[in-house]
């Protein structure tokens, strides 16, 4: 007769993690099982009913209480060396795949897929898919990027972040910018609505019924935006959207403008009404930075929200939803947080610049 097994110690932070790990829908099925085993023994069963409830045999009951015992919820996701299936791919294969897929292309492509890197490599696609998790290596993705080619990039971030960062008092910090060419288009035929199983339907070809330019003024700290619609975007309109700006805010605050460096925000009569209403400045973001002016974030929003999917027989359907969006958007505005220093993007900058001469 085997003597009663004493209940297998547990401690209150090791009962949460093999609670969690059996109840995480990611955790491999080997250690839920192991868990499991630890749970009812702590409990008190025996080693045969833990057997007989998890449907294993009593060695492998024995064997995860005494790796349990001592190496705790640790030794539950480890299995011991040598055990397991060996691998079929070597570390040559490995570092030649990891080679190619850095360093060549195929001849009749710009990037590898799976499939054309294993018919070069003589492995499978789920080899080389698994060799580039591993790495962390996606040759399918590719992202865009820009250096700024300012004189007085230095000098204009700082200023800009600054302003984000250090708002100055008895003041208001506007960003400011134009989202062109806004077209007005009308699906060739309607889409069909969204329904369980399947998306919203929309065609791929459309006729234009012409387009608007809008005008915002993003509030930094408050998120409202004064917005206005106009069929062009010369230092005129741009004008025309300064005496709005000026008509629409406390006269007795100071304007700080956040602007890019397009030629209507430095036109002559630009200038000229600058010098006859002293409250506004003009802060520039560096050439080739459109990234820096907060509105831009705003200009994705609405482009995402509603004018990407919209269906419009005219220009002035697209300037009414505009409108629409403006308004609901200022009942309920919501600011964007400006986070990053000027040291921390000057030290991204400073990588980006010595990974690209060392690339080139």
């Amino acid at each position: 007769m085997w003597a009663p097994t004493p209940p297998l110690e547990v401690s209150e932070e090791q009962l949460r993690t093999l609670r969690a790990w059996v109840a995480a829908s990611t955790t491999p099925q080997r250690v839920v099982r192991r868990s499991r085993i630890a749970l009812l023994a702590h409990e008190g069963l025996a080693n045969n009913a833990i057997s007989r409830r998890l449907e294993i045999s009593r060695p492998t009951v024995i064997l995860w209480r005494k790796r349990f015992a001592q190496g705790g919820v640790r030794a539950l996701a480890q299995d011991a060396p040598g055990r397991g299936r060996k691998p079929t791919i070597t570390s040559e294969q490995v570092a030649a795949v990891v080679n190619a897929t850095l360093h060549t292309n195929p001849k009749d492509a710009t990037h590898w897929s799976v499939r054309t890197m294993a018919r070069a490599q003589g492995i499978s696609p789920a080899s080389v898919g698994r060799i580039w998790e591993a790495h962390g290596l996606q040759p399918h993705r590719t992202k865009t990027f820009k250096l700024s080619k300012d004189k007085r990039f230095v000098e204009k971030l700082r200023d800009v972040v600054g302003l984000y960062l250090n708002p100055p008092e008895k003041a208001l910090v506007l960003c400011v910018d134009e989202k062109s060419q806004i077209q007005a288009l009308q699906r060739s035929q309607p889409g069909l609505p969204i329904k369980p199983g399947r998306c919203q339907t929309m065609t791929h070809d459309y006729k234009r019924h012409g387009t608007t330019t809008l005008f915002a003024a993003l509030d930094m700290l408050e998120g409202t935006v004064i917005g206005d619609c106009m069929p062009r975007h010369r230092h005129q309109e741009f004008l025309k959207f300064l005496r709005r700006i000026d008509r629409e805010t406390p006269a007795e605050l100071q304007l700080h403008l956040i602007v890019d460096n397009y030629s209507a925000h430095k036109h002559d009569r630009v200038k000229r009404w600058l010098e006859r209403h002293p409250r506004f400045h003009l802060h520039f973001t560096p050439t080739g930075c459109s990234w820096l002016n907060l509105v831009e974030r705003w200009f994705a929003e609405i482009t995402r929200k509603r004018i990407r999917r919209g269906d419009f027989h005219n220009v002035a359907e697209l300037i009414a939803a505009i409108k629409q969006y403006l308004d609901h958007h200022n009942e309920q505005p919501k600011p964007f947080i400006w986070s990053a220093s000027a040291e921390s993007i000057l030290a991204k900058v400073a990588r980006c610049n010595v990974n690209s001469e060392t690339v080139h």
